[in-house]
C-alpha cells in the first residue's frame, strides 16, 4: 500500500498559539517520526511525505532556510533509527537547487538505509509534479506508460523498482487540493482531507484515515464486479 501525505498546517498551528512559524515546523518534524513509525506498524509499504515544494522557495528567506536546516537535521538524526527499524529512506524531487551539505546528507541517508525492507519512506523536497511530468516528457522516446513512469522516477532521483501508484492521499490542515503533488501517481488515489494540523496528526488520526480508506469501493473506472 502506498500512502502519501501533504503535511499542512504547521504555520497555522503555531499562529494559534502565538508562536513563530518555525515552532510549527519543529513540531511538524516530531509528527514525522510518529507517523513513520505508525506507518511501519500498520504494514504500509510506501509512505511519501511532502516536505518542501518547488513553490516553497517563494516563502520568506528565513523560513526557507529554517525548513531546509530542519530537513538536514532530520536526516542526520533519524538515519540510524531508520536503519534499526528496517526503513528505507529516499528523497524525491529536484537536487540542483539544494546546498552541498544537504545533498551529502541525502546521499548518506539513502546509502545507509538502502536495504530497509519494512517500509519505504520517501520525502519530497523541492518537488513539483508538473516539473517532473514535463522533464520526463522531454526524455520520452516511446508512448508506453511504464517507460514514462520510469522516466518520472529518474527525474525524481528514485532508483529501484518502479514507484507504485498512490492508494491513499492524506492532506492535513483543512485545505482540499493536491498542490502539485504526485499528480501522475494519484490518478486513482482515494483522497482524505482532515482539519487536523500536521503537528497534531498522530497514530490515531492515521488509523482513522486508513479505516475510511478500507470502507471505500475502488473501481478504477469499471463497474462493480466487472473484471478487466
Amino acid at each position: 500500500m502506498h500512502v502519501a501525505i501533504i503535511m499542512d498546517g504547521n504555520g497555522r498551528w503555531a499562529h494559534r498559539r502565538g508562536l513563530p512559524r518555525t515552532a510549527g515546523h519543529l513540531e511538524g518534524a516530531k509528527a514525522v517520526r510518529r507517523i513513520v513509525e505508525a506507518a511501519a506498524r500498520a504494514g504500509i509499504g510506501t509512505l511519501t511525505l511532502y516536505a518542501f515544494s518547488a513553490d516553497n522557495w517563494g516563502r520568506p528567506r528565513a523560513e526557507v532556510t529554517a525548513l531546509l536546516k530542519l530537513l538536514h537535521r532530520y536526516l542526520m538524526t533519524e538515519t540510524r533509527r531508520c536503519v534499526e527499524q528496517q526503513i528505507r529512506l529516499s528523497v524525491i524531487g529536484r537536487r540542483d537547487r539544494l546546498e552541498p551539505g544537504l545533498l551529502q546528507a541525502i546521499a548518506d541517508s539513502e546509502r545507509l538505509t538502502s536495504h530497509g525492507a519494512r517500509l519505504h519512506l520517501r520525502i519530497a523536497v523541492d518537488y513539483s509534479a508538473r516539473h517532473s511530468i514535463v522533464a520526463a516528457a522531454r526524455r520520452l522516446r516511446a508512448a508506453d506508460g511504464e517507460d514514462f513512469r520510469r522516466l518520472m522516477d529518474e527525474v525524481n532521483h528514485h532508483s529501484g523498482e518502479l514507484t507504485r501508484d498512490v492508494d491513499l492521499l492524506i492532506r492535513t490542515g483543512g485545505e482540499k487540493r493536491l498542490s502539485d503533488f504526485l499528480l501522475w501517481e494519484c490518478a486513482y488515489a482515494e483522497l482524505y482531507f482532515t482539519d487536523c494540523a500536521w503537528p497534531d496528526f498522530d497514530e490515531t488520526a492515521l488509523g482513522h484515515a486508513l479505516q475510511d480508506f478500507s470502507s471505500r469501493q475502488r473501481r478504477f473506472g469499471k463497474l462493480v464486479g466487472e473484471s478487466s
